[in-house]
């Protein structure tokens, strides 16, 4: 029998999601808990994968049992065995055949920067106290939309076969003294929206002419693009499912 966990995360102290050898992942906290109360070894499969120091709202993952579970006393449970900076939104039986990673249809991300000096923004927001032309930043988010190669926005050694992507929202929106970015693909690459958000900044404050976005995408060469934002900006908030899987 197979379930969809979904579930939030602070990823400030944590290597990102993925296992990884010596050091401290948000799947290994996670499946450390979940195996505890279920008894036995019990592997998680995420929609995705978050690098280092970055958050999540609403990630998923599956994972299969041979005896169907409660799903509210599985949350109750598995919360009080988490830090508390991971925390089960609800757990949902599906399909046998449903899977986290290859049935997402749309993934959002969004990135955060805060315009004034927060205290509760540290390790949750990139800080950017400097005026930026937000028009400007979404004429060129503008340019995202659509199925395009975006190798330029590609951590260099990556395992996958191609760099298409269909885009489907990209833009900019003030939200109190935070000025967030949101996104939504089929798929994303490795480091892509840092290095989307980086090179929007650069335009955005002045450093980089609106008008080379586009070549800049259509250059498919990592080093065109503008640096990296900083991680602590980035959440994922959700993966879009096909009803019918549930």
């Amino acid at each position: 029998m197979r379930y969809f966990i979904f579930f939030a995360y602070d990823g400030g102290r944590y290597s990102g999601w993925q296992r990884q050898p010596n050091s401290l992942t948000v799947q290994e906290v996670m499946e450390n808990s979940i195996s505890t109360i279920l008894r036995c070894e019990t592997v998680l499969t995420g929609a995705g994968r978050t690098d280092a120091g970055v958050h999540a709202l609403d990630m998923a993952a599956h994972f299969d049992v041979c005896e169907a579970i409660d799903e509210e006393q599985m949350t109750r449970r598995m919360n009080s065995l988490l830090p508390p900076d991971i925390a089960v939104n609800r757990i949902t039986r599906v399909r046998d055949d449903a899977h986290a990673r290859f049935d997402a249809l749309w993934r959002r991300y969004e990135y955060r920067i805060a315009t004034r000096k927060s205290p509760f923004a540290v390790g949750r927001a990139a800080r950017v106290f400097y005026p930026l032309d937000v028009e400007a930043m979404n004429r060129c988010s503008a340019k995202l939309i659509g199925r395009r190669d975006f190798t330029s926005f590609s951590k260099v050694h990556t395992d996958v076969n191609n760099f298409v992507c269909e885009i489907r929202t990209a833009e900019w929106q003030t939200r109190d003294n935070e000025l967030v970015f949101t996104i939504e693909a089929n798929r994303f690459l490795r480091g892509m929206v840092r290095a989307i958000v980086g090179t929007l900044v650069e335009i955005g404050a002045g450093r980089r002419k609106e008008a080379d976005f586009e070549t800049v995408i259509e250059a498919h060469d990592r080093c065109r693009a503008g640096e990296a934002a900083e991680a602590c900006g980035l959440y994922f908030v959700k993966a879009e499912y096909n009803l019918d899987k549930f």
